[in-house]
C-alpha cells in the first residue's frame, strides 16, 4: 500500500492572500499604523481614527487612505458607533497570512 504524501503545493487563494496582504504591509506607515492598532487592542484601549492622526505625523486624509488599505486587506476591522469608527486589529487574519508565507517559503 502506498501512502500519498501531503501535497506542498499551495492553493490559488493563498497566493492571492498574501498578495493583497503584503500589498496593505508594503508601506512602513501602514506597518506602523497596524502595530499600534494591535497593541492598544492588547492593553484594552480602543482606537479611532483622531488616536492615529494624534500618534503619527500624517494628515487624517493620509491617515484615513492608509487604514482603508489595511481594512480592505482585512488586517484591521472597522466598526462603526455613533459618528466614530473604530479600529481593530484581526489577527486571525494575519495568522492566515503568516502561515501561507511559511508554507510559499518551503522548497519542494
Amino acid at each position: 500500500m502506498r501512502l500519498r504524501k501531503e501535497s506542498d503545493e499551495m492553493l490559488e487563494e493563498e497566493i492571492l492572500l498574501i498578495a493583497k496582504v503584503s500589498d496593505a504591509l508594503a508601506h512602513p506607515a501602514r506597518v506602523k499604523i497596524f502595530r499600534y492598532i494591535m497593541q492598544a487592542n492588547r492593553a484594552m484601549v480602543l482606537v479611532c481614527n483622531k488616536d492615529l492622526v494624534e500618534n503619527f505625523d500624517y494628515a487624517q486624509a493620509t491617515i484615513s487612505q492608509h487604514v482603508k488599505k489595511l481594512a480592505d486587506s482585512g488586517l484591521i476591522e472597522v466598526k462603526k458607533k455613533d459618528k466614530f469608527s473604530y479600529y481593530y486589529a484581526n489577527l486571525g487574519m494575519l495568522m492566515q497570512y503568516l502561515n501561507a508565507t511559511k508554507k510559499f517559503s518551503i522548497t519542494q
